[in-house]
């Protein structure tokens, strides 16, 4: 990452890769963006679309098109191809199309001389971070997906809603799986710096009408409203992810809930899955290890279980 220049490559010029663009360029966050696309022409039109920003924003990001043999000084390259199984609830069903679909595409930006920072988006996103870990060779570090974090900002919202307070004054993680097995670790949600616990205890009259499980429910089915209704979710996520990469090349060691390869934290290795981790220039710095309760430890190895099973599922081919 020697470039003077902050430059990202988006692969994947879809939903989720055109608003992560526009959230790069609306925010000023690198000096350019090459949007990498199965067809040319699209990509093409996405960059042209959103070239004409520049006249309204802060400042000039060059974005143009390119290939992934054009990656080698790319600072970030943010993975958002993938392909939907219609008719389907569960994200890990896409696990083998995600394979077939970055298998070579991995190879190609390695083949690049490529050794910046991957940051995954496509779903289902643990099972793609894994993927790519695999593939690229990078250490776990440079390896990471969005993960839990558009997760733990539904949870924050949904609560900012019933309490009410603003969101960002809500502090607390979604772990495990972006999917059907994520959980919220109540015991670390704070309001202002006070456990949530400590407000709902204190305050029953007040609060007695807040159901977690509930909230839980409604975090986690959240995407799946979005998705039925319109057919992609892209706002949030492609937010998520310019929040990201700000973090990253600003090196910023913000604490942010993202998909993770873990080597023996929280007691799962050869995995990964949604914790919360100090964000660098480097990518990873370092996994946060929250002191779960019994229960919540228990919910986080069903969740790494179910990922993992997702993983030995895929026909390898290495």
């Amino acid at each position: 990452m020697g470039s003077k220049a902050r430059k990202v490559a988006i692969v994947g010029v879809g939903h989720v890769g055109s608003s992560c663009a526009y959230s790069l360029i609306n925010q000023s966050i690198c000096d350019e963006i090459m949007l990498i696309g199965r067809t040319p022409d699209r990509a093409y039109a996405q960059a042209l679309d959103l070239s004409h920003c520049m006249d309204f924003v802060h400042s000039r990001t060059k974005i143009y098109t390119g290939s992934c043999e054009q990656c080698t000084d790319m600072d970030i390259v943010i993975l958002c191809a993938g392909a939907s199984v219609p008719g389907s609830k569960n994200r890990l069903d896409q696990a083998d199309s995600a394979y077939a679909i970055h298998k070579p595409l991995i190879g190609r930006i390695m083949d690049s001389g490529f050794t910046g920072i991957f940051l995954t988006a496509s779903n289902p996103v643990d099972v793609v971070t894994y993927i790519v870990w695999r593939l690229s060779g990078l250490p776990r570090g440079q390896v990471l997906g969005t993960g839990t974090s558009i997760d733990s900002s539904r949870l924050k919202t949904l609560l900012s809603e019933v309490l009410p307070v603003d969101p960002r004054s809500v502090q607390g993680y979604v772990l495990g799986e972006h999917g059907e097995s994520q959980f919220p670790a109540w015991s670390h949600v704070t309001i202002g710096g006070k456990p949530l616990m400590d407000i709902l205890t204190q305050h029953p009259q007040r609060f007695g009408h807040l159901k977690l499980a509930e909230i839980a429910h409604k975090t986690r089915d959240a995407g799946w409203e979005i998705y039925y209704r319109k057919g992609a979710t892209h706002y949030g996520i492609g937010n998520a992810l310019a929040y990201l990469v700000r973090s990253i090349l600003n090196d910023d060691h913000k604490i942010i809930a993202v998909s993770a390869v873990l080597d023996n934290e929280y007691g799962q290795t050869d995995v990964c899955a949604g914790v919360p981790a100090i964000i660098t220039r480097q990518g990873i710095k370092e996994i946060l290890e929250l002191n779960l309760s019994p229960p919540e430890q228990e919910q986080f190895a069903s969740s790494c279980a179910i990922i993992r099973s997702a993983i030995g599922r895929i026909a390898w081919e290495l």
